[in-house]
């Protein structure tokens, strides 16, 4: 794969789905538990998150024939630094508010786990355009997961949806609001996750149709030597 030029494109839903980072790796929990106090904090670290991990990982895929193997992680560390700086200028210039709200989760995109990990397994071996795909589809993967946790914590634990108050009648669980209600929301949702997945997802072959009575199909369809259709068909 590392030397093919063809687009693949089913590494964008294996970001989502199959490898999504923080559902099935368990990668960047630190901001995905303390951003998702809301929907909107979420979108907006994902979406910082994807930004730099794309810029990231096509630089290094353009560079991997010349990185030194002996500093490929500094150089890996700067260069991610380097992006997420540009991102946070951005912020501070453009979404002062978001910016504030992310806090110093912004500045340790530069260090993200996603990031480096992509970095090293996939876009140092790969070329620039399943790079970019690979990239797209774990950045997208991270953003989904922290909205769905958003979502949760913010409509069950503070009685808002999407920045929105809710009527004061509306029943609240603010426990999920706190530290510890981000643990239970992200268990819960992996949980649902993995079952979905395994579900429609799991791309495994569906068990083969056994025949009423017992036998098989046909003879020549069985591959055990005690099948009672070559019993009593006769040999065949």
């Amino acid at each position: 794969m590392a030397d093919s030029k063809r687009a693949d494109f089913s590494l964008i839903k294996k970001g989502i789905l199959e490898e999504n980072p923080v559902y099935t790796s368990a990668l960047a929990l630190c901001p995905t538990l303390a951003v998702t106090v809301t929907a909107v904090n979420g979108l907006g670290m994902g979406i910082a998150t994807t930004a730099v991990l794309t810029a990231s990982c096509l630089l290094v895929s353009l560079l991997r024939n010349v990185i030194p193997n002996a500093v490929r992680i500094p150089i890996f560390i700067l260069i991610c630094a380097s992006f997420t700086t540009v991102v946070q200028f951005l912020l501070q210039a453009y979404l002062p508010a978001l910016n504030d709200a992310l806090g110093m989760f912004i500045a340790l995109i530069a260090i993200n786990c996603i990031i480096l990990a992509r970095m090293e397994s996939f876009s140092s071996k790969n070329p620039a355009l399943n790079t970019t795909f690979d990239a797209i589809g774990m950045g997208l993967g991270f953003t989904l997961a922290l909205i769905i946790i958003g979502i949760i914590r913010e409509f069950i634990g503070g009685g808002a949806f999407l920045g929105f108050a809710l009527p004061e009648a509306f029943p609240r669980t603010t426990v999920l609001a706190l530290p510890p209600g981000g643990f239970f929301v992200l268990a819960f949702v992996i949980v649902i996750f993995t079952k979905f997945r395994d579900k429609f997802f799991s791309g495994k072959p569906k068990p083969a149709k056994v025949a009423v009575g017992g036998g098989c199909a046909s003879a020549k369809a069985c591959p055990s030597a005690d099948c009672p259709a070559k019993d009593e068909g006769g040999s065949s």
